[in-house]
C-alpha cells in the first residue's frame, strides 16, 4: 500500500464518520431551500482553510445555491469532486444517525451524504499536499435527486484532468473493490390525455375516457422493456393521475414512465410507440428529463490500473444503471470515475444505511486513485 494511503486513511475515515453524522442531521429534501442552505453551511464549515469558496446559482431555479470550493496549488494537475446534499426524504420522515452494529442508519447515509464527508475529508488532506496539483475543485449541488434539466456547472471543469463523484461505492463480483465507470443514460416520459367528461352512469358512452387512454399508453411503453436487448432499456411507467370523482369518466390525466438505456437514442422509440389517440381520447407524449450516459471504461483504464497497485489490492470497473451528477460531468471530462462513497443500501428508504467498515476502505480507494492521478512518489506521506 502507498504510503499517502497508510498515512492518512484512518483519520480521513474518523473524520468523514463524524461528519456524515452532522450532515445527516441536517433535513435537506430536494427543492427545500432552507434544508439546502443548513446542509451547504454545514459543508462549508468543514471545509479545509485554504479553500476558496463560491456559490453558484443551483441548476435548478428556486433551489438554494450550489457551492464550489477550490483548493490551490503550484502542480500541474486540475481535478474536481463532486456531490449532492439533497435527499428524497421529506422533513416528516427524516432519520437522523442510528448506529447498529456495523450498520449506520439515517436518511441521506448512502445517497449521498456518506459521500460528501468523505469528499470533504479527502479535500482535507489534499490541502496538506498543495505542491502536487494546480486545483482541487469540490462541486455540491442541491437538485441532484429532482434535476430535470442538465448540470450547469459541468462546463466549469472543462480541460480538468479527472472527475471523481463520491456516489455509493460498491463490491465487484467477487468482493473486488468496484469504481463505477459506466451508467446508462436516463430519461421521463410524460404523457398527458385529453379526453371529454360525462356522468358514468347516465351517459358513460358519451365520454371520451382519458384513464383509459392513458393505461393503453402505458401498456406501450411497457411493451418496450428490453433489458436483456442491444440497447439495454427498461421502460416502466411509475406515475399515473386522471379522474376527480368516482361517477365521471376522467376528461384528463397524465402518466411518467422512467427510462434508462446505454444510448439516449433508445428512448425515440418508446415515445414513438405511445399512441396518438384512444377511445377518442387524445395522447401527448414527451420527454421532460434527459441525463446523457457515461462511458469511461476505455479513458480509465491505465488510471484503475495504477491505482490498483497503490492501494494493494484488486480495483475493478463496474457499471450502474442509475444516473448521477458524473454522468453530466463525464461529457467534458473523459477520465471521470463514480461510486467511491461509502458502500451500503436500501437507498431512498427509510432504513438507508451505510456499513461501517466501508468508510475505511473507500477512503483507502479515493487516496489511492489521489496517489495515481498526481503522481506522488512512493515516499509522500504528507
Amino acid at each position: 500500500m502507498h504510503p499517502f494511503i497508510e498515512t492518512h486513511a484512518a483519520a480521513m475515515a474518523r473524520r468523514a464518520e463524524r461528519e456524515m453524522e452532522a450532515l445527516v442531521a441536517v433535513s435537506s429534501p430536494s427543492g427545500d431551500v432552507h434544508g439546502g442552505e443548513e446542509a451547504i453551511a454545514v459543508c462549508s464549515a468543514l471545509l479545509p482553510a485554504a479553500a476558496d469558496v463560491e456559490r453558484v446559482p443551483c441548476s435548478t431555479a428556486g433551489y438554494a445555491d450550489d457551492l464550489i470550493a477550490r483548493l490551490h496549488g503550484t502542480g500541474s494537475k486540475r481535478i474536481v469532486l463532486i456531490g449532492h446534499v439533497d435527499t428524497v426524504v421529506a422533513h416528516e420522515n427524516h432519520r437522523p444517525i442510528e448506529r447498529d452494529g456495523d450498520r449506520i442508519t439515517g436518511s441521506g447515509t448512502v445517497d449521498m451524504k456518506g459521500g460528501v464527508a468523505l469528499s470533504l475529508a479527502l479535500l482535507e488532506v489534499l490541502a496538506s499536499v498543495p505542491d502536487a496539483y494546480a486545483e482541487i475543485a469540490l462541486l455540491l449541488v442541491n437538485d441532484e435527486e429532482w434535476r430535470v434539466g442538465g448540470l450547469d456547472h459541468a462546463h466549469r471543469f472543462e480541460g480538468f484532468d479527472a472527475c471523481l463523484c463520491f456516489e455509493a461505492g460498491q463490491h465487484g463480483p467477487n468482493g473486488e473493490e468496484g469504481l463505477i465507470v459506466r451508467r446508462k443514460a436516463a430519461s421521463t416520459l410524460k404523457v398527458v390525455a385529453h379526453g371529454l367528461s360525462s356522468h358514468s352512469g347516465s351517459a358513460p358512452d358519451r365520454g371520451r375516457n382519458a384513464l383509459l387512454a392513458l393505461a393503453a399508453a402505458a401498456q406501450a411503453v411497457a411493451a418496450c422493456h428490453a433489458p436483456a436487448g442491444p440497447d439495454r432499456l427498461s421502460a416502466v411507467p411509475t406515475i399515473m393521475r386522471s379522474g376527480d370523482a368516482f361517477n365521471v369518466v376522467p376528461a384528463s390525466g397524465e402518466l411518467f414512465c422512467d427510462m434508462r438505456a446505454d444510448s439516449a437514442d433508445a428512448f425515440r422509440r418508446v415515445v414513438e410507440a405511445v399512441p396518438a389517440e384512444v377511445g377518442g381520447a387524445r395522447l401527448e407524449a414527451e420527454v421532460v428529463r434527459l441525463w446523457p450516459g457515461m462511458d469511461s471504461r476505455e479513458s480509465t483504464r491505465d488510471l484503475l490500473e495504477h491505482t490498483e497497485r497503490c492501494l494493494g489490492r484488486p480495483v475493478i470497473p463496474v457499471e450502474r444503471g442509475g444516473a448521477s451528477d458524473a454522468s453530466h460531468v463525464s461529457q467534458r471530462v473523459p477520465v471521470t470515475l463514480d461510486g467511491l462513497g461509502p458502500r451500503g443500501g436500501q437507498a431512498h428508504n427509510p432504513d438507508e444505511y451505510v456499513l461501517t467498515e466501508s468508510i475505511r476502505q473507500r477512503a483507502e480507494v479515493s487516496l489511492a486513485l489521489m496517489a495515481a492521478l498526481l503522481d506522488l512518489p512512493a515516499g509522500a506521506q504528507s
